[in-house]
């Protein structure tokens, strides 16, 4: 199909043969990809929009509202290793296609519910679909771009879902104060349905996210050490705590954000703002974030962007709204950044054909730690008040400099 060898395709992600060829068969496999990462990153995000709405609908408590954020990234780091697995006998592009049908349909869900019950089933069936996405869709661009320029390409992937999340909250945020928020999950859900459809009709038209087929010999010779595939446990321990931290302090931060604006007087259009104005500074970051650790080392940009992060949330909490308002973008470009530089680095741990669970341990780990975070801040808020929660947030962030110093024995930067 168009000069592209499918068993290449199959093999690699890419098309095979001339250079020309090739590079435009890895360009379509990240284009597709970014698009449904866009997606993927856009649903989940405004779901910090949705939050305060829940609460005063519901009449939850802090700690009730942390709860239910934990059971939507529970269920997406609980469905990341089983998907990275399930990858490998099966392909990823039906459960790509899958996944995001069925984070559609929990959207549709969010929209009939009658009580903080029902909601809560509806977000964990929403997050164990869009936990399929990460490690699948990380997977096919590190394998797509394994001869070269790897960690631009998987830094373009996880740009293109902070596109998401600025669009969507501030989509969300739009719909809700004209037409109420169960219109906008409502029409998100429908989205979400009809890409899924489109997904598997697109990567099935590119020739990517097959089962790959591989003759004896080449299996004998692929299969790793380990089940795992992790070449430097050391190091990608180190790596994954760093994550951890991370997930923990940005989960935190983004999920109790608008409840200290609205003390300092926004409304649900001024929240939806704030959270564009963080995921655009964070686009900006994985951007940014990406040239320093090509230029200065990946240790030495992981301390910068974690110490623009701690102190931003730290100096945002006396501020005015209009000031606070001002420093979120600032804010959004450590706090996203740092996950880009970890992202990419995860591909020098893992061997290529144990990708697809290698990223899924990754994101599982962080993500986890990062589903946990709001219960527990939730608690805190409501015995201590959001801005210590936030302070706490902000300090804690700091744990990731000496581990990023210990990162440095297992790569060249």
């Amino acid at each position: 199909m168009f000069g592209i060898d499918r068993q290449d395709v199959e093999r690699t992600g890419t098309a095979g043969g001339a250079p020309a060829t090739l590079a435009r068969g890895r360009r379509a496999t990240l284009g597709a990809c970014c698009g449904t990462h866009f997606l993927h990153d856009g649903f989940s995000d405004a779901i910090y929009l949705l939050l305060p709405l829940w609460q005063a609908e519901f009449a939850l408590s802090l700690t009730q509202v942390g709860l239910i954020k934990s059971l939507y990234s529970g269920a997406m780091a609980a469905s990341q290793v089983p998907a990275g697995f399930l990858a490998e006998r099966w392909g990823e592009r039906g459960l790509l296609a899958l996944g995001t049908a069925v984070t559609g349909v929990g959207f549709i869900a969010f929209g009939l519910a009658g009580g903080a019950a029902a909601l809560a089933l509806a977000l964990l069936f929403a997050g164990a679909g869009s936990g399929t996405q990460h490690p699948l869709c990380s997977s096919i661009v590190s394998k797509a771009y394994e001869g070269g320029g790897q960690r631009t390409a998987l830094g373009i992937y996880n740009f293109s879902g902070d596109l998401g999340k600025v669009a969507a909250p501030l989509a969300a945020a739009l719909v809700a104060a004209g037409l109420g928020w169960r219109w906008a999950t409502t029409g998100f859900g429908v989205i979400g349905v009809a890409a899924g459809l489109a997904i598997f009709v697109v990567f099935a038209a590119l020739g990517i996210g097959a089962r790959q087929r591989q003759s004896p010999e080449r299996a004998q010779t692929a299969a790793p050490a380990d089940g795992w595939g992790i070449r430097d446990r050391r190091g990608f321990a180190v790596l994954s705590a760093i994550g951890v931290v991370d997930s923990i302090c940005r989960t935190g931060f983004l999920t109790f954000l608008p409840f200290l604006l609205i003390a300092k007087g926004a409304g649900v259009e001024t929240v939806g703002l704030s959270l564009a104005l963080v995921f655009a500074g964070g686009a900006a970051g994985k951007f940014l974030c990406g040239v320093l650790a090509e230029r200065f080392g990946i240790v030495r940009t992981v301390i910068l962007s974690e110490l623009v992060t701690g102190g931003g949330i730290l100096l945002l909490l006396p501020l005015s709204l209009d000031l606070s308002l001002a420093l979120l973008p600032v804010i959004g470009v450590g706090l996203n950044g740092t996950s880009s530089v970890l992202y990419a680095t995860v591909a020098e741990f893992v061997a290529p054909e144990r990708r697809s669970r290698g990223f899924g341990l990754f994101y599982t780990l962080g993500m986890g730690a990062g589903a946990a975070s709001p219960a527990v801040l939730g608690a805190l808020s409501e015995f201590a008040g959001v801005p210590a929660t936030l302070a706490v947030a902000g300090v804690l962030v700091l744990a990731t400099i000496p581990l990023a110093q210990m990162l440095r024995g297992s790569l060249a930067s």
